[in-house]
């Protein structure tokens, strides 16, 4: 046996899937941007890692994803095995594969980031799971025991998918409710198919559902079916409802028209992409602009420097928009988004402002948005979360012209009547709490509501939400398979 090359990554550079070129991507294409390797090229990037004795990949991964374990599966040809290896710590591994920030996580973390290029640990991901699934690969479940216990998920985004993945193979029947008529939850309709094509997204339910779990779309809890009735028909109920809250930056004449909100103008522009029609029910934070205002030939200005920016303001250029601009309050370097995110951003034209702390959105003589009007930062102290402070620089205030101002300052759960009816606590910004002493992880107040993702841990990233749904349960299959009887901790609530 060959004694495998632990210096291939001197000979062999990093290299990333072939991108669509950009005369398409500024021209309404909305394809994912990323090509796939090819099962030669996949296992030469793979054959690059170092396979560390204490990866720092695997570390970094919120879901401690066996990296170096698979990377070799697909360096050998054994692509299902390593699909099968994917799936034991990650439930969304294709999801992850093509909407993580790697470049803050794992390849991040990666030793040969260090000067010879972090391994392509993401677009191998993505390629072992399409190649398994194109082949026919599904999770094997022969050994799971039915248990007979039915559990209720509320919400088909990441962290309820990645529940009910998990609740099958723990030989629980998941029942999966969601407003929308399609799962995926912001997976669907806030990241656009540029990132994450929608037929991945199909092609996971197929998987689900192959695998037992039921999805009851349409349906919104608290209006259409009543909490009370879920815990009457099933055994436990997780939440996951994500967070649609958007924060209100307080800025004067953020209501003039031509001022969205990131998120409801992702997800409205996300359904006309994908064939379907607009939101017609009100969305928190937006309950008087359903339509997406024509872009074409406007001046667009972002503000915010995260990820979801990022996703506006590349939108808007496949939208149109003769001029699009980011403005950020700190450095680039300081920005909260993927680098590499900021990068394919940069490339298709956006232009970047940053050091600018918005101040007040200006009206033109028709009413509308003429411009934003901003003030020059330099970075001072720390806050509490070690970040420097941005501080105003007296003197510097000038004005940022546009026609469509999108405010991209993040989101916020927001914790509905029908769950305060029944015990549940919460925290002053609207997160549920859940865990703690005397509680299973992920339970709260009442003990067979359990609750994950952004709702309890207010807006993050798709793997972390991933990551909580899984490990949410495995807590309801612990309190599921000690047997205590429905009805007896009901009364407990």
């Amino acid at each position: 046996m060959n004694k495998r090359n632990v210096f291939r990554f001197l000979d062999e550079p990093r290299e990333m899937p072939q991108r669509i070129p950009l005369a398409l991507r500024t021209a309404g294409d909305w394809n994912e941007l990323y090509g796939r390797f090819d099962q030669g090229e996949a296992a030469l990037q793979s054959s690059r890692c170092l396979d560390c004795g204490n990866p720092y990949c695997e570390a970094k991964c919120p879901v401690h994803n066996y990296i170096p374990n698979w990377l070799r599966l697909v360096e050998e040809g054994r692509i299902l095995e390593a699909a099968a290896l994917c799936h034991e710590t990650n439930p969304l591994p294709e999801m992850c594969g093509r909407v993580c920030p790697q470049d803050r996580l794992c390849e991040g973390a990666c030793t040969l980031n260090d000067g010879f290029g972090a391994v392509t640990i993401g677009a191998v991901e993505k390629y072992i799971v399409d190649t398994a699934f194109a082949e026919g690969w599904r999770p094997d479940l022969s050994k799971v025991v039915a248990t007979g216990k039915r559990v209720a998920v509320v919400g088909a985004g990441p962290a309820g998918l990645s529940c009910a993945e998990r609740l099958a193979r723990h030989g629980i029947d998941a029942v999966v409710f969601d407003r929308y008529e399609q799962i995926g939850g912001l997976l669907q309709f806030g990241i656009p198919s540029f990132k994450l094509d929608k037929s991945v997204i199909a092609t996971r339910r197929e998987v689900l559902e192959d695998m037992g779990v039921q999805f009851r779309l349409g349906v919104e809890i608290g209006r259409d079916v009543g909490l009370d009735a879920l815990l009457e028909e099933y055994d436990a109920v997780f939440l996951g409802l994500g967070a649609y809250r958007y924060t209100d930056g307080g800025l004067p004449g953020q209501d003039l028209d031509g001022v969205l909100p990131a998120l409801p103008f992702l997800v409205q522009n996300g359904r006309v992409v994908t064939g379907l029609e607009p939101e017609g029910r009100p969305i928190a934070g937006w309950e008087d602009r359903v339509a997406v205002p024509d872009l074409r030939d406007r001046r667009v200005v972002v503000l915010g420097g995260g990820d979801t920016g990022m996703d506006c303001v590349r939108s808007a250029i496949r939208l149109g928009a003769a001029a699009v601009t980011c403005v950020y309050r700190r450095d680039e370097a300081n920005m909260p988004g993927s680098a590499r995110e900021v990068a394919n951003a940069r490339e298709e034209g956006v232009s970047f402002l940053f050091n600018r702390q918005p101040l007040a959105v200006e009206a033109g003589a028709d009413g509308g948005v003429a411009g934003v009007r901003v003030v020059e930062t330099r970075l001072g102290t720390p806050d509490a979360h070690g970040r420097s402070r941005p501080e105003p620089v007296p003197g510097s205030e000038s004005t940022v012209a546009a026609d469509v101002v999108v405010i991209a300052f993040g989101f916020s759960p927001e914790t509905p009547d029908w769950l305060l009816a029944n015990g549940v606590e919460t925290a002053g910004n609207g997160r549920i709490l859940a865990g703690g002493e005397g509680r299973l992880p992920y339970q709260t107040a009442h003990p067979r509501l359990f609750a994950g993702g952004d709702a309890v841990r207010g807006a993050d990233l798709v793997v972390t939400a991933v990551q909580e749904g899984r490990d949410a349960a495995a807590a309801i299959a612990r309190l599921l398979h000690a047997g205590q009887p429905r009805r007896a901790a009901l009364d407990a609530a």
